[in-house]
């Protein structure tokens, strides 16, 4: 899977569930946690993530390094998808 699909996928999950559409209002190094999404939203995101991409979140993974932005989460999806192999 390509970088521009994981992160076209995790974009549209984050303007449908939590932006009600208005995808202008997101951009690729935005922080996500207060401005997109509070904490229980960070669970929803993961549950996306693990079920759209088939991979497994661990807890300690769930930092802002690895789901602070559009495109950390994307880096975090490609590594991961990359050690699935």
């Amino acid at each position: 899977m390509q970088t521009t699909e994981i992160g076209q996928g995790i974009r549209t999950f984050l303007v449908d569930n939590f932006l009600f559409g208005h995808n202008e209002k997101l951009q690729d190094e935005e922080p996500l946690l207060g401005n997109v999404v509070d904490s229980t939203g960070v669970v929803e995101l993961v549950v996306f993530l693990q079920e759209r991409f088939a991979i497994t979140v661990e807890d300690d993974e769930v930092t802002t390094e690895n789901l602070g932005s559009v495109r950390s989460a994307t880096a975090f999806v490609e590594k991961k998808l990359l050690k699935k192999g």
